[in-house]
Protein backbone atom coordinates (compact mmCIF):
# COMPACT_ATOMS: atom_id res chain seq x y z
CA UNK A 1 0.00 0.00 0.00
CA UNK A 2 1.40 3.38 -0.64
CA UNK A 3 1.05 5.85 1.67
CA UNK A 4 0.49 9.87 0.93
CA UNK A 5 0.60 12.77 3.72
CA UNK A 6 -2.86 14.61 4.24
CA UNK A 7 -2.91 17.92 2.82
CA UNK A 8 0.27 19.45 4.18
CA UNK A 9 -0.22 17.65 7.49
CA UNK A 10 2.25 15.37 8.90
CA UNK A 11 -0.50 12.81 8.82
CA UNK A 12 0.22 9.71 6.36
CA UNK A 13 -2.91 7.89 5.12
CA UNK A 14 -3.17 5.15 2.95
CA UNK A 15 -3.80 5.58 -0.72
CA UNK A 16 -7.13 3.81 -0.31
CA UNK A 17 -9.31 4.09 2.48
CA UNK A 18 -12.28 2.38 3.79
CA UNK A 19 -16.05 3.80 3.93
CA UNK A 20 -18.33 2.37 6.51
CA UNK A 21 -21.20 3.47 5.10
CA UNK A 22 -22.58 0.04 4.64
CA UNK A 23 -22.17 -0.80 8.12
CA UNK A 24 -25.22 -0.51 10.52
CA UNK A 25 -28.27 -0.77 7.29
CA UNK A 26 -30.80 1.47 8.84
CA UNK A 27 -32.93 3.68 6.60
CA UNK A 28 -34.15 3.98 2.99
CA UNK A 29 -30.26 5.41 2.05
CA UNK A 30 -27.99 3.36 4.08
CA UNK A 31 -30.12 0.41 4.27
CA UNK A 32 -29.64 -0.08 0.35
CA UNK A 33 -26.00 0.36 1.01
CA UNK A 34 -25.34 -2.11 3.39
CA UNK A 35 -26.63 -3.83 6.07
CA UNK A 36 -23.23 -5.34 7.30
CA UNK A 37 -23.39 -6.41 11.26
CA UNK A 38 -20.52 -6.41 13.80
CA UNK A 39 -18.48 -9.83 13.07
CA UNK A 40 -18.76 -8.83 8.88
CA UNK A 41 -17.00 -5.85 9.82
CA UNK A 42 -14.71 -7.04 11.99
CA UNK A 43 -13.50 -9.52 9.17
CA UNK A 44 -13.71 -6.51 6.28
CA UNK A 45 -11.72 -4.66 9.12
CA UNK A 46 -9.04 -7.78 9.20
CA UNK A 47 -8.80 -7.32 5.22
CA UNK A 48 -8.03 -4.08 4.98
CA UNK A 49 -5.05 -4.27 7.27
CA UNK A 50 -4.19 -6.98 5.73
CA UNK A 51 -3.29 -4.93 2.96
CA UNK A 52 -2.16 -1.95 4.59
CA UNK A 53 -5.58 -0.10 4.76
CA UNK A 54 -5.63 1.82 8.21
CA UNK A 55 -8.05 4.61 7.65
CA UNK A 56 -11.71 3.86 8.30
CA UNK A 57 -14.12 6.64 7.79
CA UNK A 58 -17.55 7.01 9.24
CA UNK A 59 -20.35 9.45 10.28
CA UNK A 60 -22.85 10.23 13.10
CA UNK A 61 -25.71 10.45 10.81
CA UNK A 62 -24.81 7.10 9.14
CA UNK A 63 -27.24 4.68 10.20
CA UNK A 64 -28.23 6.75 13.05
CA UNK A 65 -25.14 5.97 14.75
CA UNK A 66 -24.85 2.21 14.29
CA UNK A 67 -21.70 3.19 11.84
CA UNK A 68 -19.96 4.62 14.07
CA UNK A 69 -21.07 1.72 16.60
CA UNK A 70 -20.21 -1.10 14.40
CA UNK A 71 -16.87 0.50 13.81
CA UNK A 72 -16.02 0.58 16.69
CA UNK A 73 -16.45 -2.93 18.02
CA UNK A 74 -14.95 -4.48 14.63
CA UNK A 75 -11.77 -1.99 15.87
CA UNK A 76 -11.99 -2.97 19.38
CA UNK A 77 -8.53 -4.06 20.84
CA UNK A 78 -6.53 -2.69 17.95
CA UNK A 79 -7.18 1.29 18.45
CA UNK A 80 -3.62 1.60 17.94
CA UNK A 81 -2.91 0.29 14.59
CA UNK A 82 -5.96 2.17 12.67
CA UNK A 83 -6.63 5.88 11.57
CA UNK A 84 -10.53 6.32 12.33
CA UNK A 85 -12.02 9.57 10.35
CA UNK A 86 -15.66 10.90 10.83
CA UNK A 87 -18.03 13.26 10.37
CA UNK A 88 -20.35 15.86 12.19
CA UNK A 89 -23.01 18.70 11.40
CA UNK A 90 -25.83 17.17 9.84
CA UNK A 91 -28.98 16.66 11.45
CA UNK A 92 -29.32 13.49 14.27
CA UNK A 93 -32.24 14.74 15.45
CA UNK A 94 -35.39 17.21 15.39
CA UNK A 95 -33.92 19.46 18.40
CA UNK A 96 -32.88 23.01 17.44
CA UNK A 97 -29.35 22.14 18.32
CA UNK A 98 -29.31 18.86 16.45
CA UNK A 99 -27.88 20.18 13.23
CA UNK A 100 -25.22 22.38 12.10
CA UNK A 101 -21.80 23.25 13.53
CA UNK A 102 -22.45 25.27 16.79
CA UNK A 103 -20.33 25.28 19.68
CA UNK A 104 -23.27 23.23 21.87
CA UNK A 105 -23.75 20.47 18.72
CA UNK A 106 -20.14 20.06 18.31
CA UNK A 107 -19.20 19.36 21.66
CA UNK A 108 -22.09 17.39 22.25
CA UNK A 109 -21.81 15.66 18.78
CA UNK A 110 -18.21 14.85 19.59
CA UNK A 111 -18.49 13.14 22.75
CA UNK A 112 -21.24 11.05 21.66
CA UNK A 113 -19.22 9.72 18.46
CA UNK A 114 -16.47 8.82 20.77
CA UNK A 115 -18.73 6.82 22.93
CA UNK A 116 -19.91 5.03 19.75
CA UNK A 117 -16.64 4.37 18.39
CA UNK A 118 -15.40 3.03 21.98
CA UNK A 119 -12.07 5.29 21.73
CA UNK A 120 -11.12 8.27 23.73
CA UNK A 121 -9.73 10.51 20.24
CA UNK A 122 -10.34 10.88 16.50
CA UNK A 123 -7.60 10.93 14.18
CA UNK A 124 -9.84 13.64 11.68
CA UNK A 125 -13.11 15.01 12.12
CA UNK A 126 -14.85 16.42 8.78
CA UNK A 127 -17.79 19.10 9.17
CA UNK A 128 -19.94 17.35 7.02
CA UNK A 129 -21.74 20.72 5.69
CA UNK A 130 -21.01 24.47 6.13
CA UNK A 131 -23.11 26.09 8.61
CA UNK A 132 -23.64 29.24 6.87
CA UNK A 133 -25.91 30.19 10.46
CA UNK A 134 -22.45 29.83 13.18
CA UNK A 135 -19.81 32.15 12.96
CA UNK A 136 -16.69 30.73 11.49
CA UNK A 137 -14.64 32.23 14.89
CA UNK A 138 -17.34 30.23 16.69
CA UNK A 139 -16.72 27.16 14.80
CA UNK A 140 -13.16 26.86 14.59
CA UNK A 141 -12.34 28.19 18.14
CA UNK A 142 -14.40 25.27 19.19
CA UNK A 143 -12.52 22.81 16.99
CA UNK A 144 -9.70 23.94 18.11
CA UNK A 145 -10.68 23.38 22.49
CA UNK A 146 -11.05 20.01 21.41
CA UNK A 147 -8.16 19.57 19.56
CA UNK A 148 -6.36 20.84 22.64
CA UNK A 149 -8.44 18.56 24.59
CA UNK A 150 -6.86 15.38 23.12
CA UNK A 151 -10.41 14.35 21.64
CA UNK A 152 -9.53 15.52 17.85
CA UNK A 153 -5.99 15.35 16.18
CA UNK A 154 -7.02 16.69 12.59
CA UNK A 155 -9.89 18.32 10.90
CA UNK A 156 -11.17 18.49 7.98
CA UNK A 157 -14.25 19.48 6.22
CA UNK A 158 -16.58 17.63 3.23
CA UNK A 159 -19.47 19.44 0.72
CA UNK A 160 -17.67 23.01 1.41
CA UNK A 161 -17.62 25.44 -1.88
CA UNK A 162 -14.58 27.18 -2.32
CA UNK A 163 -15.38 30.45 -0.76
CA UNK A 164 -16.33 28.81 2.10
CA UNK A 165 -13.23 26.79 3.02
CA UNK A 166 -11.10 29.49 1.82
CA UNK A 167 -12.90 31.78 4.18
CA UNK A 168 -12.60 29.18 7.36
CA UNK A 169 -9.07 29.14 6.21
CA UNK A 170 -8.40 33.01 6.33
CA UNK A 171 -9.99 32.64 9.45
CA UNK A 172 -8.11 30.16 11.22
CA UNK A 173 -4.64 31.73 9.81
CA UNK A 174 -6.25 35.03 11.76
CA UNK A 175 -6.72 34.12 15.05
CA UNK A 176 -4.26 30.76 15.17
CA UNK A 177 -6.44 27.93 15.20
CA UNK A 178 -6.04 24.46 13.51
CA UNK A 179 -6.46 24.56 9.55
CA UNK A 180 -8.42 22.52 8.11
CA UNK A 181 -6.14 19.63 6.26
CA UNK A 182 -8.66 17.47 4.56
CA UNK A 183 -11.71 17.97 2.06
CA UNK A 184 -13.87 14.59 1.27
CA UNK A 185 -15.52 15.41 -1.85
CA UNK A 186 -17.25 13.86 -4.55
CA UNK A 187 -15.04 12.98 -7.02
CA UNK A 188 -14.57 10.48 -10.03
CA UNK A 189 -15.00 9.85 -14.04
CA UNK A 190 -18.63 10.44 -13.82
CA UNK A 191 -18.11 13.45 -12.01
CA UNK A 192 -15.10 15.73 -12.22
CA UNK A 193 -16.88 19.32 -10.73
CA UNK A 194 -13.98 19.08 -7.89
CA UNK A 195 -11.20 20.28 -10.49
CA UNK A 196 -12.69 23.41 -10.59
CA UNK A 197 -12.11 25.53 -7.62
CA UNK A 198 -11.57 22.91 -5.02
CA UNK A 199 -8.74 21.19 -6.33
CA UNK A 200 -6.87 24.35 -7.39
CA UNK A 201 -7.95 25.44 -3.78
CA UNK A 202 -6.38 22.35 -2.37
CA UNK A 203 -3.16 22.92 -4.70
CA UNK A 204 -2.45 26.56 -2.79
CA UNK A 205 -3.62 25.91 0.42
CA UNK A 206 -2.33 22.25 0.99
CA UNK A 207 -5.72 20.50 1.42
CA UNK A 208 -5.70 16.66 0.14
CA UNK A 209 -8.80 15.68 -0.77
CA UNK A 210 -10.49 12.41 0.55
CA UNK A 211 -12.52 10.64 -2.14
CA UNK A 212 -16.26 9.91 -1.21
CA UNK A 213 -17.77 7.65 -4.18
CA UNK A 214 -15.02 7.33 -6.54
CA UNK A 215 -17.43 4.88 -8.88
CA UNK A 216 -19.57 7.56 -9.69
CA UNK A 217 -22.40 6.96 -7.16
CA UNK A 218 -22.46 2.95 -7.96
CA UNK A 219 -22.49 4.06 -11.98
CA UNK A 220 -18.78 2.79 -12.59
CA UNK A 221 -19.44 -1.27 -11.06
CA UNK A 222 -18.86 -2.58 -14.47
CA UNK A 223 -22.93 -3.35 -14.08
CA UNK A 224 -24.54 -0.86 -15.84
CA UNK A 225 -24.36 -0.71 -19.58
CA UNK A 226 -25.89 1.38 -22.61
CA UNK A 227 -29.28 0.02 -23.43
CA UNK A 228 -29.55 -2.13 -20.66
CA UNK A 229 -31.87 -1.47 -17.16
CA UNK A 230 -30.12 -0.97 -14.29
CA UNK A 231 -29.10 -4.76 -13.08
CA UNK A 232 -31.64 -6.44 -10.75
CA UNK A 233 -29.82 -5.94 -7.17
CA UNK A 234 -28.12 -2.32 -7.96
CA UNK A 235 -28.33 -0.31 -5.45
CA UNK A 236 -29.18 2.68 -7.87
CA UNK A 237 -32.81 1.30 -7.82
CA UNK A 238 -33.03 2.66 -4.28
CA UNK A 239 -30.41 5.49 -4.30
CA UNK A 240 -29.96 7.29 -7.54
CA UNK A 241 -31.95 10.14 -6.13
CA UNK A 242 -30.19 10.80 -3.19
CA UNK A 243 -26.55 11.07 -5.19
CA UNK A 244 -25.02 13.74 -7.89
CA UNK A 245 -27.30 13.58 -11.20
CA UNK A 246 -25.22 12.01 -14.25
CA UNK A 247 -25.49 12.40 -17.88
CA UNK A 248 -26.41 9.01 -18.86
CA UNK A 249 -24.79 9.60 -23.11
CA UNK A 250 -21.64 10.86 -21.20
CA UNK A 251 -21.86 8.28 -18.47
CA UNK A 252 -21.99 5.52 -21.34
CA UNK A 253 -19.38 6.94 -23.14
CA UNK A 254 -17.18 6.27 -20.33
CA UNK A 255 -18.10 3.05 -19.92
CA UNK A 256 -17.99 2.22 -23.20
CA UNK A 257 -14.11 2.94 -22.75
CA UNK A 258 -13.61 1.59 -19.49
CA UNK A 259 -14.73 -1.75 -21.02
CA UNK A 260 -11.81 -1.24 -23.59
CA UNK A 261 -9.26 -0.44 -21.41
CA UNK A 262 -10.44 -3.13 -18.62
CA UNK A 263 -9.16 -5.62 -21.89
CA UNK A 264 -6.68 -4.05 -22.64
CA UNK A 265 -5.74 -4.25 -19.04
CA UNK A 266 -7.15 -7.53 -17.47
CA UNK A 267 -8.17 -5.10 -15.14
CA UNK A 268 -11.50 -4.91 -13.93
CA UNK A 269 -13.75 -1.54 -14.61
CA UNK A 270 -13.73 -0.94 -10.75
CA UNK A 271 -9.87 -0.78 -10.59
CA UNK A 272 -9.88 1.47 -13.44
CA UNK A 273 -11.61 4.01 -12.09
CA UNK A 274 -10.11 4.06 -9.11
CA UNK A 275 -6.79 3.70 -10.17
CA UNK A 276 -7.47 7.05 -12.32
CA UNK A 277 -8.12 9.00 -9.83
CA UNK A 278 -5.01 8.23 -7.31
CA UNK A 279 -3.36 10.09 -10.18
CA UNK A 280 -5.40 12.98 -9.97
CA UNK A 281 -3.69 16.20 -8.45
CA UNK A 282 -4.75 17.18 -4.27
CA UNK A 283 -6.05 13.16 -3.94
CA UNK A 284 -4.75 12.06 -0.84
CA UNK A 285 -6.65 9.12 0.07
CA UNK A 286 -9.66 7.39 -2.50
CA UNK A 287 -12.42 6.17 0.08
CA UNK A 288 -14.01 2.50 -0.80
CA UNK A 289 -17.05 0.89 0.44
CA UNK A 290 -17.99 -2.64 0.32
CA UNK A 291 -21.22 -4.51 1.11
CA UNK A 292 -19.17 -8.26 1.00
CA UNK A 293 -15.74 -9.31 0.88
CA UNK A 294 -15.42 -9.91 -2.49
CA UNK A 295 -16.13 -6.33 -2.80
CA UNK A 296 -13.52 -5.52 -0.57
CA UNK A 297 -10.54 -7.49 -2.49
CA UNK A 298 -11.94 -6.19 -5.88
CA UNK A 299 -11.52 -2.77 -5.22
CA UNK A 300 -8.03 -3.29 -3.38
CA UNK A 301 -6.82 -4.40 -6.89
CA UNK A 302 -6.83 -0.75 -7.61
CA UNK A 303 -3.47 -0.09 -6.31
CA UNK A 304 0.07 -1.58 -7.25
CA UNK A 305 -0.48 -0.70 -10.88
CA UNK A 306 -0.77 2.15 -13.59
CA UNK A 307 -2.66 3.32 -16.19
CA UNK A 308 -0.17 4.09 -19.44
CA UNK A 309 0.13 8.06 -20.05
CA UNK A 310 -2.57 6.85 -23.20
CA UNK A 311 -5.09 5.30 -21.19
CA UNK A 312 -5.29 8.34 -18.94
CA UNK A 313 -5.40 10.82 -21.98
CA UNK A 314 -8.38 8.47 -23.12
CA UNK A 315 -10.19 8.72 -19.97
CA UNK A 316 -9.78 12.36 -19.61
CA UNK A 317 -11.32 13.13 -22.95
CA UNK A 318 -14.29 10.69 -21.92
CA UNK A 319 -14.50 12.09 -19.04
CA UNK A 320 -14.48 15.95 -19.67
CA UNK A 321 -17.24 18.71 -19.80
CA UNK A 322 -16.91 21.73 -20.35
CA UNK A 323 -15.80 24.04 -17.43
CA UNK A 324 -18.44 26.70 -15.88
CA UNK A 325 -17.69 30.40 -15.89
CA UNK A 326 -15.66 31.75 -14.51
CA UNK A 327 -13.29 29.00 -15.32
CA UNK A 328 -13.76 28.19 -19.35
CA UNK A 329 -11.62 30.55 -20.31
CA UNK A 330 -8.48 29.00 -19.15
CA UNK A 331 -8.91 25.96 -20.25
CA UNK A 332 -10.37 27.21 -23.81
CA UNK A 333 -8.19 30.73 -24.31
CA UNK A 334 -4.12 30.43 -24.80
CA UNK A 335 -3.90 34.07 -23.36
CA UNK A 336 -5.74 33.01 -20.11
CA UNK A 337 -4.15 29.73 -19.44
CA UNK A 338 -0.65 31.33 -19.94
CA UNK A 339 -1.42 33.50 -16.81
CA UNK A 340 -2.90 31.21 -14.65
CA UNK A 341 -3.09 27.41 -16.27
CA UNK A 342 -5.45 24.59 -14.36
CA UNK A 343 -4.02 22.47 -12.42
CA UNK A 344 -5.20 19.67 -15.18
Amino acid sequence: MEYRRLGSSGLKVPALSFGAGTFGGKGPLFGAWGTTAEAEARRLVDICLEAGVNLFDTADVYSDGASEEILGAAIKGRRDEVLLSTKISLPVGDGPNDAGSSRARLVKGVDAALKRLGTDYIDLMQLHAFDAGTPIEEVLSTLDMLVRAGKLRYIGVSNFSGWQLMKSLAVADRHGYPRYVANQVYYSLAGRDYEWELMPLGLDQGVGALVWSPLGWGRLTGRIRRGEPWPEGSRLHDTAAFGPPVDDERLYEIVDLLDQISEETGRTVPQIAINWLLRRPTVSSVIIGARNEEQLRQNLGAVGWSLSAEQIARLDAASATTAPYPHFPYYRQEGFARINPPPV
